[in-house]
């Protein structure tokens, strides 16, 4: 009998396995497809642009001084006898502060009022020979009368010479006793007993601390918003208590050192303060109506917003008022009702988002 046909042999084990582990696969990518679903969207969280009350501030820090400061200096370089007062003590007008070695001075004087004493005695001389020569009249000659009115002449004006002189003295000997000018506190005081003293040294400080105002300097950055008359709140550090003033004075020039702008603001109702305390001035620079966007909206190159539209990220052109705050005035750009994503942070045009709370 012929041999019957031969088998084929078996396919190779490597690929009926291979068969069996891509089955297994489509079934577990069916099965994760099943329980995961697709990708969904980032959330974002969304502010609806609506108009508002909006108030610019610029923010500073000053300090409490008084309206008016006084300098006191010696109007003379001499050793101080002796001080009576020290900082903080109040004075009065006219108040004496410190005293002086007047001794030489006071010496000069003496000379200065026996000199006129002396003056009024040959005044009153020639002023009797004067009157004995008018009163014999014709016995005595033109001449002989004429010189003794000019005697009594020369004599009063000796007299007020040495009157002036001893004028002079007395003022200066008022020099060596320095005095308050006006009311107020001593701010500083910078001179002992047995100091020498010259004229260029402020010695003491006075001042009106009843009527006190804040002293600030703004950056040239925001030197054309400031002017006076404009609302500030004021807080002084320690308390709690918000108090309102004006800008009253802004220096006409920026210090080419500093770059700052000199600033001062009073205070609605008056205050005790320290000098020097610090105060946190809030300066109002503008209010309005006005749409506002968070910072954190601008994009990184600051002109644009992303606006969320039909599940999608769409980049906004926009004019802000930069300024040092939070939240940026919007000018430009943007509508009521506008939905603007709050951080761009990471975003992309066209981007599919899905709104925080869907």
């Amino acid at each position: 009998m012929p041999d019957p046909a031969p088998r084929h042999p078996d396919r190779p084990r490597w690929r009926r396995s291979g068969a069996l582990a891509l089955a297994a696969l489509v079934c577990v990518g069916a099965l994760l497809g099943w329980r995961l679903g697709p990708a969904r969207p980032p959330v974002v969280a969304v502010e609806i642009m609506a108009a508002g009350p909006v108030t610019r501030v610029l923010a500073v820090n000053g300090k409490i001084a008084p309206r008016e400061r006084l300098a006191i200096r010696a109007a003379v370089g001499e050793v101080v006898l002796s001080v009576a007062v020290a900082a903080g003590d109040v004075v009065t007008a006219g108040a004496l502060l410190a005293r002086l070695d007047d001794r030489q001075q006071a010496a000069a004087l003496r000379q200065a009022e026996a000199a006129l004493a002396q003056a009024v005695i040959l005044q009153a001389q020639a002023a009797a020979e004067f009157g004995r020569d008018r009163d014999l009249g014709a016995q005595v000659s033109r001449m002989r009368l004429d010189d003794a009115r000019r005697s009594l002449a020369g004599a009063a004006q000796e007299v007020a010479g040495r009157a002036a002189l001893r004028d002079q003295a007395r003022i200066a000997l008022d020099h060596y006793a320095l005095r308050a000018p006006v009311a107020g506190t001593v701010l500083t005081r910078a001179v002992d007993p047995g100091q020498r003293v010259d004229i260029a040294t402020t010695l003491f400080t006075l001042a009106d601390l009843a009527r006190l105002r804040v002293e600030t300097d703004v950056d040239e950055t925001y030197a054309l918003q400031i002017a006076p008359g404009q609302r500030v709140r004021l807080l002084l550090l320690g308390s709690a208590e918000t108090r309102m003033g004006t800008v009253e004075v802004v220096a006409p020039r920026v210090d080419p050192d500093t770059g700052g702008l000199a600033v001062k603001i009073g205070f609605d109702a008056p205050v005790r303060a320290p000098v020097g305390l610090t105060v946190t001035a809030n300066v109002v620079i503008d209010s309005r109506s006005a749409l506002t966007v968070p910072r954190t909206a601008l994009t990184g190159e600051g002109g644009a917003v992303f606006v969320l539209r039909a599940g999608r990220a769409v980049a906004t052109p926009v004019r802000v008022i930069d300024w040092p705050a939070d939240r940026l005035i919007v000018t430009a750009g943007l509508a009521p009702g506008d939905r603007v994503i709050s951080d761009s942070t990471g975003l992309h045009d066209g981007q599919i988002l899905r709104e925080e709370g869907e």
